[in-house]
């Protein structure tokens, strides 16, 4: 993506003002953007490791749009995947700037797409292809895609949710599955490892055992919807990377439906992570609940992670496991 923005404004004919911030949405961590003057550039970025990432850079980052108060020169969208969020992202793009809105994206995150509709409704510059994906840009006019624009959240049922945000239309049928799977009694201080928008947490706080929960999120979009759905006192919320998250102290039980995808790639990484993060910081008696898409491999992991491991629910699509006493705290 930043090879894209690099050749456009070395040779391909953007030039960006030169005066006014410019604001960079949903860059992902590593991106470059060295061809920029950092001093001039805010992020908007909701994911907390590529959040860290662009701080630890020295960036001025910030959660939202919305927080950029004053308006700004230019603005450069990196489109995520959902096509709702990436929608929602121009048309703030476009209220948010004066002069320039520039839109990169990979092909399977619909840039052919909003660049077709783009060019029925104003004119954009013709379209730079590279690396699978295109950059364009266009003069910032708010109300070319003011339709666009997602104002407030979406429900599925009971729950309050948002466009881009982990099963924004429905309840997941794993996670369904987990909170059936669930025992009546899991214990008295219990941690919600990736806890998206609440649908978990709510089935865990029917145990009146539990005295704390602990939501760890890393999308600041899911955990704010997860601050509406769960209202319950014993309910704490962390944004945070469930991979490095410490709490300050060790845990009961810990509940999980773990991510397995970076972008539109399979990375079942990150599952392994949470489970050694889950291993890592329950006592010596805890217990941990996953559940897991069936072909992806964590048994391994689990064994090396936990003394005891078993699949007490399943189906051809998915699988609980269920793995006690972390092996991290019988050395």
């Amino acid at each position: 993506m930043s090879l894209r923005l690099s050749l456009a404004l070395s040779e391909g004919g953007l030039a960006l003002p030169s005066e006014g911030r410019i604001a960079v949405f949903h860059p992902v961590s590593g991106t470059d953007l060295s061809m920029l003057d950092q001093g001039r550039v805010v992020i908007v970025q909701p994911n907390f490791p590529d959040f860290r990432f662009f701080e630890n850079a020295g960036y001025d980052v910030m959660t939202s749009a919305e927080d950029i108060v004053d308006p700004v020169a230019a603005s450069i969208v990196f489109l995520p995947k959902a096509k709702a969020q990436a929608r929602s992202l121009v048309a703030l793009a476009m209220q948010k700037s004066t002069d320039t809105v520039v839109i990169d994206g990979a092909k399977t995150e619909g840039i052919d797409s909003i660049y077709k509709d783009l060019r029925k409704r104003t004119d954009v510059s013709a379209a730079l292809s590279k690396a699978h994906g295109k950059l364009f840009w266009l003069d910032s006019h708010p109300d070319t895609v003011a339709d666009w624009l997602v104002s407030g959240g979406q429900r599925v049922g009971e729950f309050v949710t948002a466009p881009g945000v982990f099963s924004a239309d429905g309840i997941d049928p794993a996670s369904a599955l987990l909170a059936k799977t669930l025992p009546r009694k899991l214990g008295r201080h219990v941690v919600d490892l990736g806890a998206g928008w609440g649908f978990l947490a709510s089935a865990i706080l029917a145990d009146e055992g539990v005295e704390t929960l602990d939501l760890v999120e890393a999308s600041h979009d899911a955990l704010s919807c997860a601050r509406q759905n769960v209202t319950d006192p014993r309910a704490r919320f962390h944004w945070a990377d469930a991979r490095d998250w410490e709490p300050t102290e060790r845990i009961d039980a810990v509940v999980s439906n773990p991510p397995f995808h970076t972008g539109r790639k399979v990375d079942a990484d990150l599952g392994r992570d949470f489970i050694r993060t889950a291993s890592r910081i329950l006592v010596s008696s805890g217990h941990f609940w996953m559940v897991a898409n069936r072909h992806l491999a964590y048994e391994a992991v689990l064994k090396e992670c936990f003394a005891e491991v078993t699949e007490p629910a399943g189906d051809n699509r998915f699988k609980v496991l269920h793995a006690k006493r972390p092996i991290r705290s019988l050395r």
